[in-house]
């Protein structure tokens, strides 16, 4: 048995993590397991350390796009909506969730902003935006503009992305567990039950 939760490695411009954030409670409450950890990387700054590139710049991005509007259908989740530009720049964007896991409204928040890009198509880039998520998750509009620029709060988003980088999650969603990495919204039932048997 191990002490440490299992860490849901996430970056809000992600399609397939916004797919995972709409099910991992769920899955880990229907488990009867205690909820994990929701835990903002920068997935640039992945790509960044682990050479890689977005698949939505690459030749599969028709296919990835068509991919994540046919799960979020069998999930029974609103159409995607992509928002203009996509990918985009999500530095502000995980700072502001950075803060929120800073002061313990990491899901509501997270889930606020997934939805405000991928069900309303909303450019996370835009600081409007980012205030509509934070209003959702009752974060107070001055105190999340304030933490955009905040040292502490860039420091922790990239100590968080390194750290993950050095656990070995080449990607998100990751599900982290013990010291087993889960990548893809595909892989949250086996990170699921492997928590279990962590746990057993």
């Amino acid at each position: 048995m191990i002490d440490e939760r299992a860490i849901f490695c996430f970056d809000l411009g992600s399609p397939y993590a916004y797919l995972a954030a709409e099910r991992i409670s769920g899955l880990f409450a229907e488990a009867g397991l205690e909820q994990p950890e929701w835990r903002p990387v920068l997935l640039g700054g992945m790509f960044r350390a682990l050479g890689r590139s977005s698949w939505g710049l690459g030749p599969d991005r028709k296919d990835g796009m068509r991919d994540c509007e046919q799960r979020a259908s069998a999930y029974g989740l609103p159409p995607i909506r992509w928002p203009e530009p996509w990918p985009g720049d999500m530095l502000g964007a995980m700072r502001a969730a950075t803060f929120a896991a800073q002061i313990g409204r990491i899901t509501s928040f997270a889930l606020a902003a997934f939805r405000q890009s991928f069900a309303a198509g909303r450019d996370l880039s835009e600081l409007d935006n980012l205030m509509l998520a934070g209003a959702a998750s009752e974060i107070h509009p001055r105190a999340l503009r304030t933490a955009l620029e905040r040292d502490a709060v860039k420091a922790e988003l990239r100590a968080a992305t390194d750290d993950v980088v050095a656990r070995g999650a080449v990607g998100v969603p990751s599900v982290i567990v013990g010291e087993r990495v889960f990548w893809g919204d595909e892989q949250l039932e086996q990170a699921v039950d492997a928590t279990a048997r962590e746990r057993a």
